[in-house]
C-alpha cells in the first residue's frame, strides 16, 4: 500500500478486514458491489469532514458514543453490513484520524473485488485496471484531463466513456471511484492503492493446501468444495507437496492455518507427553 500507515492503524486495517470477511461471506454480486459503493460513500463522508473524522479517531470516546454517531450519521442512508462494519471500525484505534479514511477506502475496493470474484471477474479487474494505469501513466492529455481542474462528473464520463464498452463493470466502478477521489494522492500513487487493494482481495481468496504425496484432481476438488463452503465465496486452491507432512493435510487460508496433518498432531501430542501446553 502507498499510503504508510502507523502500527495502531496497520492493526486496526486487519481487524477491519475481518469484518469485511464476515460481511461478503456467501453474499451475491451486486450485494458485495452495494456494500463498495456504501464504504466508498461513508469514506468521502469523513474525507471531507474533519470534525467527525476526529470524532470517530478520538480513542477518549467510548465505544457505545461512536456506535451512536455513526448510526446518527449514516443510518438513513447505509445498509445494515455498512452500518455493522463502520460501527466495527470506528471503535479500532487509529495512529492518524486520516487514516480512518484510507482504510475504508480499502475495504471498499475489496468489496468490489469480491463482487467481481463472485462473478470470477477478479483476475480481469486487476488486469484492467492495471492497463488503465499504464494508458493513464503513458497518455499526458489523459492524465492531465484526470489530474486537472476539471468537475468530478466530467472526470467521471471520461473514464466510463474510455472503458464501458470494453471493461467489466467492477473496473469501470473503480476507475470512477478513484479519479473522482484522489485526496491529494497523485494519480499513480492511487492506483497503486486500489491495485493493492484488489491483490489483497485476491491474495485473501487463495487456499494454500500441503500434502505429504500429490493428491488427485478429485480430492483438490472435494477441498476446494469444503473451504468454499466455510468461506462463502469462490476460492483457488494452490497444491504444495511436502514430504515432512507424513500424511493429511495442512491448509493455510488468509490468516487462519487449519492443520490437519499428522506431523502436527504427533507434535502436539509430544508437548502433551512433556506437560507443555
Amino acid at each position: 500500500m502507498r499510503i504508510h500507515l502507523g502500527g495502531s492503524s496497520r492493526q486496526s486495517l486487519v481487524v477491519a478486514r475481518a469484518a469485511l470477511d464476515a460481511a461478503v461471506k456467501g453474499a451475491s454480486a451486486p450485494t458485495s458491489s452495494e456494500l463498495s459503493s456504501q464504504l466508498f460513500f461513508a469514506a468521502d463522508v469523513l474525507a471531507k469532514n474533519t470534525s467527525i473524522r476526529r470524532a470517530f479517531a478520538d480513542p477518549a470516546r467510548d465505544a457505545a458514543s461512536k456506535g451512536a454517531l455513526v448510526k446518527d450519521l449514516f443510518a438513513k442512508s447505509l445498509s445494515a453490513p455498512a452500518l455493522e462494519i463502520l460501527t466495527d471500525v470506528s471503535t479500532l484505534r487509529w495512529s492518524a484520524a486520516g487514516d480512518l479514511v484510507h482504510v475504508l477506502e480499502q475495504l471498499a475496493i475489496e468489496a468490489e473485488a469480491s463482487a467481481a470474484n463472485v462473478s470470477n471477474e477478479l483476475d480481469r479487474v486487476e488486469d484492467e485496471l492495471f492497463e488503465t494505469s499504464e494508458l493513464v501513466v503513458d497518455n499526458f492529455e489523459l492524465r492531465k484531463a484526470l489530474v486537472g481542474a476539471g468537475t468530478v462528473q466530467a472526470k467521471s464520463a471520461l473514464v466510463t466513456e474510455i472503458l464501458g464498452k470494453k471493461a467489466s463493470a467492477s473496473t469501470v466502478k473503480l476507475a470512477v471511484a478513484l479519479v473522482s477521489s484522489l485526496r491529494g494522492r497523485s494519480i499513480e500513487a492511487a492506483f497503486a492503492d486500489y491495485l493493492f487493494g484488489l491483490a489483497n482481495r485476491r491474495n485473501r481468496l487463495i487456499a494454500v493446501i500441503r500434502v505429504a504425496t500429490q493428491i488427485t484432481e478429485a480430492q483438490k476438488s472435494r477441498l476446494a468444495t469444503a473451504i468454499e463452503k466455510q468461506v462463502g465465496q469462490p476460492i483457488r486452491v494452490n497444491i504444495e507437496v511436502e514430504p515432512s507432512i507424513l500424511g493429511g493435510v495442512s491448509v493455510k487460508f488468509a490468516d487462519e492455518l487449519v492443520d490437519g496433518s499428522v506431523s502436527h498432531r504427533l507434535a502436539s501430542a509430544g508437548r502433551a507427553l512433556a506437560g507443555n501446553k
